[in-house]
């Protein structure tokens, strides 16, 4: 079962990447992709968030350096 969609998420401007949010107390960075999945990933330092956001490319921030490291699970 897919957990909520609660984050509030900030918009970027990406080709594959439409929204992004993230929650400190608990450390998870959630992604809404254009596609429309929207995924959620643990342990996720505050910091690699806002290296996320102040990114040339978020999508290519994205693929080098959270997928593939972080574990994630599926919202929506």
């Amino acid at each position: 079962m897919l957990a909520s969609v609660t984050r509030t998420r900030t918009p970027v401007d990406s080709t594959s990447l439409a929204s992004v949010g993230y929650d400190p107390e608990e450390e998870t960075l959630e992604i809404e992709f254009h596609s429309g999945g929207v995924y959620r990933y643990a342990d996720v330092p505050q910091s690699v968030y806002q290296e996320l956001l102040s990114a040339r490319s978020h999508g290519s921030y994205f693929h080098e350096n959270i997928r593939g490291a972080y574990d994630y699970r599926r919202v929506r």
